[in-house]
């Protein structure tokens, strides 16, 4: 066997001298890797892409960087469901008839709240219908976000959304055609959607989809909440925050006032198993804030907003909570969705000034604000 020739012997000068740049170009670009892309945000860095007049309850971003939002029912403006347009400016989405007075035809957003764009460019809207003089009846609904046009609707009937709900967050598997609703209301549920079949399943009774007897606490006050009789009392709300995995095969959740993060196999609920079935197979994923939204990243990381801390926190996929932002001008982020690469889109909306959470009048003064976070992983766009 012949031993290796030297690869530079007879080599010219010139030769030498194009390897020793490329050599120095390599150690830039392993040097670039080793510190990061200069070109990109930092993680944790924060932009501020909307102050608006009017509250924000939801916000959703697509793969293109348009946003979209529902206007909070506990705030109500002159619309009810927008495109944010400009730093200030919006248009009703879809239309303006469907942006007509709450309450006023069948083809109304009433109260809409959780918002969420699928990997086919629908927006997906969950109409709760409370918090009015008359409530209406509660119904999900999906639009193309190119032609405007409803693609798909479905009306809940009474046994999926009793009275005293408030079916207020969704993910959505837009492949296999299911969404999954948190119903914080008076009997804390899941709520699964079967976009194919036009039905809908109630999981509940779960203690996981309850509140703990944590406090809610912003800017050093307690909030209160009405319960049952319409009476102030502590703030006890329970499954909020509602996301699911890459794949689709998992569902995770929490209650706003909950300290813990959960998860259960999707699978379950698309195949209607029973309720003992679902809830032995539920598991604590970490820990979690007090939080009103999350996202969860295509890595199996967690983002969920921390309400009292005024900033988001990440529960890594290996079940570490970690501080993410805080910001003083987070005066109660409400939901958290990712954009293009890794940006993740937060609706700030000063919710704890409301007089629901507070019995006196509303203290909450605009812009309110759509921000993102660079988190440095990769998003979901929509989720």
């Amino acid at each position: 066997m012949g031993t290796l020739a030297d690869p530079t012997a007879g080599r010219s000068t010139g030769t030498n001298a194009r390897l020793s740049q490329l050599a120095a170009s390599l150690l830039l670009v392993c040097s670039l890797s080793a510190f990061g892309n200069p070109d990109r945000p930092a993680v944790g860095q924060v932009e501020i892409v909307a102050e608006l007049a009017i509250t924000p309850g939801n916000v959703t971003a697509s793969k293109t960087g348009r946003m979209f939002a529902s206007v909070h029912g506990m705030r109500r403006g002159p619309v009810q469901l927008i495109e944010i347009t400009g730093r200030s400016s919006y248009v009703p989405f879809p239309d303006a008839s469907w942006n007509a007075k709450p309450g006023s035809g069948p083809n109304v957003m009433n109260t809409p709240h959780g918002v969420v764009i699928d990997g086919n460019d629908r927006l997906w809207v969950i109409d709760h219908g409370n918090w009015m003089d008359r409530p209406q009846p509660p119904k999900l609904l999906a639009f193309d976000i190119h032609t405007r046009q409803l693609v798909f609707r479905h009306d809940f009937n009474r046994w999926t959304a009793p009275e005293g709900q408030i079916l207020q967050d969704l993910a959505v598997d837009g492949e296999r055609g299911f969404v999954y609703v948190a119903d914080c209301g008076l009997d804390p549920a899941i709520v699964v959607v079967d976009t194919k079949r036009g039905s809908s399943r109630r999981f509940r009774g779960h203690p996981s989809l309850a509140a703990e007897n944590v406090d809610l606490v912003m800017e050093g006050k307690p909030l209160l909440f009405p319960g049952e009789g319409g009476r102030m009392g502590p703030a006890r709300v329970g499954i909020n925050p509602i996301t699911l995995s890459a794949d689709g095969e998992t569902v995770y959740y929490g209650a706003m006032n909950g300290t813990s993060w959960y998860a259960l196999p999707a699978r379950l609920l698309r195949e209607d198993a029973p309720d003992e079935r679902i809830a032995s197979a539920i598991r604590r994923v970490g820990p979690k804030p007090v939080s009103d939204g999350a996202a969860t990243d295509a890595e199996g990381n967690h983002f969920i907003t921390n309400l009292p801390d005024n900033g988001i926190d990440v529960l890594s996929k290996n079940g570490e909570l970690k501080p993410l932002v805080r910001d003083a001008r987070f005066l109660w982020p409400d939901n958290a969705h990712f954009g293009q690469d890794s940006w993740l889109y937060v609706a700030v909306n000063q919710l704890h000034r409301n007089p629901i959470f507070t019995g006196t009048t509303d203290t909450g003064r605009p812009p309110y604000l759509i921000a993102r976070i660079w988190t440095g992983t990769k998003g979901q766009p929509g989720r």
